[in-house]
Parts: C-alpha cells; structure tokens; sequence
C-alpha cells in the first residue's frame, strides 16, 4: 500500500478499451507497438535514464488498471515502477537475419499481449544491429495515452537524452497530472451531452454498410487484421492544402467528407455515419496540450449526402456540425450509442477514420544532434473492422487496417484506389456538385465506356433471337447437364427440350397459331415449365394462371385474355371457368397421346417482336391489368441483368408464384446459361422448409421477397451462408436486417 500514490475512475474511452481487451485478449486489440531504427552513437544508461525520468514525471506512466470485484473499475498510480527492458545484440548476424529474426521477435512480443493490472503497462527492448544501428521497441497499452501524448513523450525522452549525453542537466516545465482531466469530466453536465447526441442521431437505425464484405462461405472464424498503405503525390496533396486554405477549411473535414462520399456510393445509401477520432483536449482545461494520457474519442459523423449540392458548401456545412459537436466530444460512445435508435448490441458504425494531426514529430526533436531517427512505424489495432489512418505529410498518406476475416485484400486495394481517385478530384475539380465526383480514374472510366458499349452491342444481337431458340442453342451445348430438380426427379436440357417440343407439336395439331394466348394453370414442377416452354415453341404465349387464386379471378384473367386454350392438371379442372369459348387441355391425363409426337424442335415464324407472356397486376388498387411483353423485352431483361453473375455454375431456386414476374427472374437466367434450376416442392415456403432445401440442393443464388428476407433473417439467418448471390426485392428493404445478414 506503501506504493499507491493516487487511485481514481476510468475515464469512458479507458473503460471502452478496459472492455474490449479483456473481451477479446487474443485479439492484440489496443496492443501498440512503436519501432524505429536509431542510428549514430547510441549509449544505453542515458537512454533508460531518459525515461525513467518521463515515467516519473507523469502519473499515468505508472498507473495499472483495477476491475475485479468492484462496481467501477479504478486506475492505481504507482509511487515507482521498474522498467522493463530486454537488450539483444545481433551483429552477428547479416542484414537478412536480422530482418527476419526482428519480425519474428515483434511477433512474439505481441502474442504475448501486456498485463494491465501490472505498472508499467509498457516493456521496451533495445537490439543491437551494429556499432551505430540500434532497433527500439517501444510496446504498450494503449489504455495509457493517445497519439498526442506519444509525441509529447517520445520529444521529453529524446531531449532528456541529447542533455545526458552532453553532460547537461534539463529541467522540463511542469506538467499537470492526468487526474485532472477525470476531475473535470465528472464536472461536466452529461444530461445536455445525452440530448445533444439523442437529436442528432435521431431516426438512424442501422450502421452503414461496407459492402464489400467476403462471400459467406469464404469468411473464416479467425480474426486477424492487415494494414494497406497509400500516398497521394506531392502535387495533388498541394492542391488540396490550397483548396482548404481559400475556403477555410481542414484538411480533417474535407478527407471525413471524401469518406463518407466514397461510403455512401459503395452502400448507396445517402444517410451515411462512420466514427472519427477527435483529440478530445478540452481548452478550458489549463495546459491541457501538454498533459499526457488517454483524451481522444471516437465519435459518430453523420452525414446527409444531396447529389446536387455542391461540395465545398456541403463541406463548410460539415466543418461547422464539427464545432457544434465539440463542446460534448467528451461524451461517451457507449452513451452516445444508446441515444440513437440502433437496436442494442448492433454497431453505430463499422469504419473509423483516424486523422493524425499532432503538434509536435517525435522525429524532429533535440536528439538528432547524436542520433538519427529512422523507419518509425507503429503496429496498432482497435475494435472496429476498418480503419482509415490518415497522416497529412508533405506527401498526404495513410493506411486502412482491415479484419481479413471480413475483407478480401484486392477489395481493400480496389477501396484505397477509389478514395485516392476521389481525393484526386476533389483537389482539381472543387466546383463540382457531389454526384459529379467519380470513384474511377481515367482509365478505368474509359474500360466502362467500353465494357457498357460491348454490353449493348451484344444486347442488340441477343434481342434479335427467341427466348426458345435461345434455349435450343443451350440444349446443343450442354444435353446431358441437369436443367430441373423437383423432390427426386432430374430432367436434363435434352430430357427437357424433347418433352416440351413433344407438347409443342400436340398443341400445333390443335390449331395454335402465332400469338395465341394460351392459360397455363400448372402447380410448381418440371410439367409447368415444359408447358411454358411449348407453348413458347409453339408459337404462342404463355398466360401464368396461379392455381392458388380465387376463381373469380381467373374466370376474370381468361375471360380478359380471350384465351382459346388452357393447360392444367387433375386435380386443378373444378377451379378454371367452363365455357365454350375455352378449350381445357389436363395434360396430365392425354401424355400418353402427347408423347407419341416427335421431339424435334419446331420450325415456325415466330420473331423477336412476338408476344411471349402477358402477365397480370394484382388488382391491389382496383381491376388486375394484363401487361403483354414480347420475346425482344423479355431477353432485353434476361441479359441486361448486371447485379448477378450469371453461368453455368448457377443453382437457383424457383419458388415464387408463376403469376408473378419473379418466375422470368429466377427460371430463365438459369436455363439460357446451363444453370441447374431447382423447383420448390410446395405453394407458399417457410423459412425452415427454404433453409432445408437450401442446404440439400446446394442453392447458391435465391430471390426473396423483402418480408421473406427478413423472416429468413430473424429466424433462420444461418440458412443462408451458402447463397453466394442473393437479390431482395418487392418493398424497402430493412437496413438493420441487411447488417445482422
């Protein structure tokens, strides 16, 4: 007890961090590691002197960390602390060596993480390269002090040092304790803090996507974090520090405003939060920007993204939301988070953006009269998934620390090129409106004009040729691929195209000609799609009668389409509407009659400009209408899709109403492509009975409709891990739902 100098509360970052590393150990969160090559001569009592000094001289230096067993955990500041050094001399050894052995050894030394209930929360380690070659590293919690105060230390330590070797003494200025910043944070008015917070988070609901996450199946359990750098040019780095000082701007603001530009055309959202780390050094706390410990917080950006506003308006807008928030920067994120209305244990944002703009470069200090500081890097991580570091160098630089468990690397390279494309713009084109501002360079927005000319051009070819001849072309490549799965049963495109062209005949002997509207009312199976098909064959077009509809409804459908023929099943004749002017046609029952009709495919007059389906609204609003829509349409849809990568590997299942146009979306992409479609076995599905279906037949493309989606989410969410692309339509889709997919 004799060494307990003082004892006092956390302050909220501390108890956020607390948290998070006694969460997560294994993680290396917060765990930092500052390594720099100190060249010239080096002399090791006067460098461990250095900082036993600094350590004396601020508390923090010397405090551990307390949680076990009481309410609030406390931070404990040691009278004195012995600090741990390990010394290594590997001159012995070439330059490769050395290489390879110092990664090996900072790799070690994080695994082994650092004890916070033991002062100092820090161990340093000194190795000898050569005579005047020295690695320094400096490894430690970040609990104990921000990026600020690194500096601030890193310059007393360096000063000290200069003064012993020149047989000096060096008296440095007094410097005040970080209890009283803890002291002024428990004078502060949190209740005007909470509604600050509480307005201007008010009706955001979900944290903004990244979207660029890895496929679900390609996702690994293990977390592990890479760094990426970048570096704008000198030139482009110039334009933007000019363009900030005509308009009074920051540099802060304007790099927060490129990210949350860049974040909203990747989600497409236009209501955009990210985190941002602020120095959190009140100015009405004495001396503060010299005091050393623990002040940055991690606030909430929310930004409105307008495409026609201009952007340097829009970024004075931004600048002056960063002066309104600063006098509650102090606020807790865990606080600040419960005002808003996230759900509880969601994130409010999963990207932070950390400027690091210090008042001081640990690099230019005193010592490089006797030593020269070189190759400072420093290993960091936090909580978050991704991390923007900005640097404003002469050079503007950075890097993003991402989890590679979440990102691709070539993602987070593609995302690096883009802001740095963005900022690009930005620096030379600054009059422009926000939607005028590309993510591309120049190149590759000339491979996009290209790419969407050869799009079109194929579009123009594909347009000129049937949905069934289109069909046919895929059968001649692939007969013996399978084309339908329903319950046991496999048709293969040749077993497919040899039955429907069979019907396709039997209908022409009943006097089908071009265009005739032809009713199908077929439950889910491989008989409704051979219909569909030879109808299409045939010359005709197909009329989507859902078995499930009331009668009047389809007494109404086929009274409206004057449709002369209608194609069903058994157990489906008492629901269609007996008249004389229709001709009902069970399949089912005359197959036998039907199968004796060659298999060849059929040659007829039948164009791109003829009709192919006519499908009907639902009459929510009043009377259902039929929408006619010709071969030309139907395959300028099929090959205009660009949301969904579409080939052979394709497993899709079918499982909505055949009334419905989702059935073009999910049946034909399949078989123009030699995918396998697989036909669900039932009328309305649940989401037990989808992920069932889903795991057995490998499904890796799905549609569902929005309320089904989030059905699926809030109950079965892991069914869909496999689905490799999956398109969600029909209402709004849910933000909160498309972040817990």
């Amino acid at each position: 007890m004799n060494n307990i100098e003082d004892l006092y509360e956390l302050s909220p970052m501390q108890q956020g961090m607390l948290f998070h590393s006694l969460y997560a150990p294994e993680s290396e969160v917060y765990f930092e590691q500052l390594v720099c090559r100190l060249q010239g001569k080096f002399n090791l009592p006067n460098f461990q002197q250095s900082w036993q000094k600094v350590v004396t001289r601020h508390p923090i230096l010397r405090s551990s960390f307390y949680w076990e067993e009481i309410e609030k955990p406390l931070q404990m500041v040691n009278r004195k602390v012995d600090l741990p050094w390990t010394i290594h001399d590997w001159q012995h050894w070439d330059h490769d060596q050395q290489q390879s052995q110092l990664e090996a050894f900072l790799k070690s030394d994080r695994s082994v993480g650092i004890a916070l209930d033991q002062a100092p929360v820090m161990r340093f380690a000194i190795i000898k390269l050569a005579s005047d070659s020295h690695e320094f590293i400096w490894s430690h919690h970040h609990i104990l002090f921000d990026g600020w105060s690194m500096q601030i230390i890193l310059q007393e330590v360096f000063d000290l040092y200069e003064a012993y070797q020149q047989g000096k003494s060096l008296t440095l200025k007094p410097c005040h304790p970080y209890r009283d910043y803890i002291n002024w944070l428990q004078q502060q008015d949190n209740s005007q803090a909470q509604k600050f917070w509480r307005n201007k988070l008010q009706g955001f609901e979900a944290a903004t996507p990244l979207v660029i996450d890895k496929l679900p199946g390609n996702k690994t359990s293990e977390v592990a974090y890479q760094e990426v750098p970048f570096k704008l040019s000198l030139e482009v780095t110039q334009q933007l520090q000019s363009l900030v000082q005509k308009y009074r701007l920051t540099l802060n603001n304007l790099v927060q405003g490129a990210w949350g530009l860049l974040l909203s055309r990747y989600s497409g959202e236009t209501d955009i939060i990210f985190g941002a780390t602020v120095s959190g050094r009140p100015s009405s706390l004495h001396d503060v920007d010299k005091m050393v410990g623990l002040f940055i917080n991690t606030l909430p950006i929310r930004l409105n993204i307008s495409d026609q506003q201009e952007l340097i308006p829009w970024l004075k807008d931004l600048q002056s939301q960063q002066f309104e928030q600063e006098q509650y920067a102090y606020y807790s994120l865990a606080e600040i988070q419960k005002s808003s209305d996230i759900l509880p244990g969601m994130p409010l944002f999963e990207s932070i953006l950390v400027f690091e703009n210090y008042p001081v470069d640990a690099s230019e200090t005193e010592a490089k009269k006797t030593l020269e500081i070189t190759d400072l890097r420093c290993f960091e991580r936090t909580n978050y998934p991704l991390t923007l570091v900005v640097i404003p160098n002469s050079e503007l630089s950075g890097r993003i620390i991402y989890d590679t468990s979440r990102f691709d690397p070539k993602a987070i390279e593609r995302m690096i090129g883009h802001l740095q494309n963005l900022l690009t713009h930005i620096a030379t084109q600054p009059e422009q409106s926000l939607s005028q501002f590309s993510l591309l360079n120049e190149a590759e927005e000339q491979q996009l004009i290209a790419e969407e000319k050869q799009n079109q051009e194929q579009i123009k070819t594909i347009n000129y040729q049937c949905v069934h001849h289109l069909f046919e072309q895929q059968v001649n490549q692939t007969p013996d691929a399978i084309a339908l799965i329903y319950q046991d049963e496999k048709l293969t495109y040749q077993e497919l195209n040899n039955r429907a062209n069979q019907l396709a005949h039997y209908l022409q002997s009943l006097g089908i000609k071009l265009e005739d509207k032809i009713g199908v009312c077929i439950e889910r199976s491989p008989l409704m799609v051979i219909a569909i098909l030879a109808i299409l064959k045939a010359g005709g077009a197909y009329v989507p009668l859902d078995p499930s509809y009331p009668s009047e409804r389809l007494t109404f459908m086929v009274a409206d389409v004057q449709s002369p023929l209608i194609l069903t099943q058994n157990h489906l004749l008492a629901q269609l509407p007996k008249n004389d002017h229709q001709k009902i046609i069970n399949i089912e029952s005359e197959w036998k009659k039907i199968a004796q009709y060659t298999s060849e495919n059929l040659t007829n007059e039948v164009t791109p400009e003829n009709l192919a389906y006519i499908i009907y609204t639902s009459g929510s609003t009043g009377t259902p209408k039929g929408t006619e829509v010709p071969h030309r349409s139907f395959i300028g849809f099929m090959f205009g899709i660009d949301y969904i990568h579409l080939d052979a590997n394709i497993i899709w299942l079918q499982h909505s109403s055949i009334s419905w146009d989702a059935l073009t979306l999910e049946l034909w992409p399949t078989l123009l492509y030699g995918g396998r479609c697989v036909l669900y076995p039932g009328n309305i599905p649940t989401p037990k009975e989808l992920s069932k279906i889903i795991e057995e037949q490998g499904i890796n493309t799905l549609f569902l409709t929005t309320a089904l989606f989030n059905l699926m989410i809030d109950t079965q969410p892991e069914s869909l891990l496999g689905i490799k692309q999956l398109s969600v339509g029909g209402e709004t889709l849910s933000i909160a739902h498309i972040h817990r997919a």
